[in-house]
């Protein structure tokens, strides 16, 4: 039986940044010299992914909260050392107004995105994969997703960490051959080693081996908490020190980390056109940012799918 067409669920923040930093602007600009890097790339993007992964529905889920304030409740530091003096995100300047461009141009293609007040991206996409028919394709560079990988319901993680052209196609064996721990245990494990790009300090001196060790024998934070206090669960004297001494911190990491798969979210359009939904006003897009080649290879990837 042939394969089914998968959904495809785009971090869209995580891809245009990535885009930002691997096109210079100076090669990217509109008549009247804007950049249009992210724009740029971030298409081009998905013009690949349509052709290689052959997906039937799409979906780009946005950051309409990036650090939301029940997140930061439980752990103020979360994200904190990315907060503008402002306020906000610090967001590179010339990336900024190219956000609005993508969303242009994925409306007048016919392309849905969507976020949710009080959530971030991540919480878009973990909502959707248990939500939405499989084969679902998550398509990110953030590792908190790789938690979402559930082979049961045909989730797998794309992960770009080296780029959409290098991407990984990542099931629930390869998460555990990178990490030394099954997928719906990556919260846990991406508590205890910590995440200095999410404000997320880890248990001082537990590394990744060993926090993949611990979740082996202890089946997750749950067990390894509870064998703390039992004198003859065979921890290293040091290591029972810096476990108890992150107990507070333990208790509400988990909660940080783990992606919601509950967020409010309207009945979505996810059918992948094989044309643009306004040509009229894709062209009108392209002409004003010099997208044109860009916009170009997106529409004929979605066409060779017809």
């Amino acid at each position: 039986m042939a394969q089914q067409p998968p959904i495809l669920l785009v971090d869209a923040p995580s891809l245009y940044f990535r885009a930002y930093f691997g096109i210079p602007e100076s090669a990217a600009k509109s008549e009247d010299g804007q950049p249009v890097n992210a724009v740029r790339g971030f298409l081009d993007m998905l013009a690949q992914l349509i052709r290689t992964r052959r997906p039937d529905r799409m979906v780009c889920a946005l950051d309409h909260d990036w650090r939301p304030a029940w997140r930061v409740e439980l752990l103020p530091s979360y994200k904190a050392h990315r907060v503008a003096p402002e306020g906000g995100e610090v967001v590179p300047d010339t990336l900024s107004p190219q956000v609005p461009v993508i969303l242009e141009v994925l409306a007048a293609i016919g392309i849905t995105a969507v976020g949710a007040t009080g959530y971030e991206a991540d919480d878009v996409l973990g909502t959707l994969s248990v939500t939405q028919p499989g084969p679902v394709e998550v398509v990110s560079g953030d590792r908190d997703l790789f938690q979402l990988v559930d082979d049961a319901r045909g989730v797998r993680l794309l992960y770009v960490g080296r780029g959409v052209a290098k991407l990984e196609d990542c099931d629930d064996a390869a998460v555990h051959a990178r990490y030394g721990v099954p997928a719906d245990r990556y919260a846990d494990f991406a508590a205890l080693r910590g995440d200095p790009s999410d404000g997320l300090p880890g248990v001082p001196g537990v590394g990744e081996k060993t926090a993949a060790r611990l979740i082996d024998r202890y089946g997750g934070l749950a067990g390894i908490l509870d064998a703390l206090d039992d004198s003859g669960a065979g921890f290293a004297p040091g290591l029972r020190t810096k476990l108890n001494a992150a107990r507070d911190y333990l208790a509400v990491a988990p909660k940080v980390v783990r992606v919601a798969t509950d967020v409010p979210l309207p009945q979505l359009p996810t059918a992948l056109p094989t044309a643009p939904a306004d040509p009229d006003r894709l062209l009108d897009l392209a002409q004003r940012w010099n997208l044109a080649g860009s916009c170009r290879r997106l529409v004929d990837a979605l066409a060779a799918r017809s």
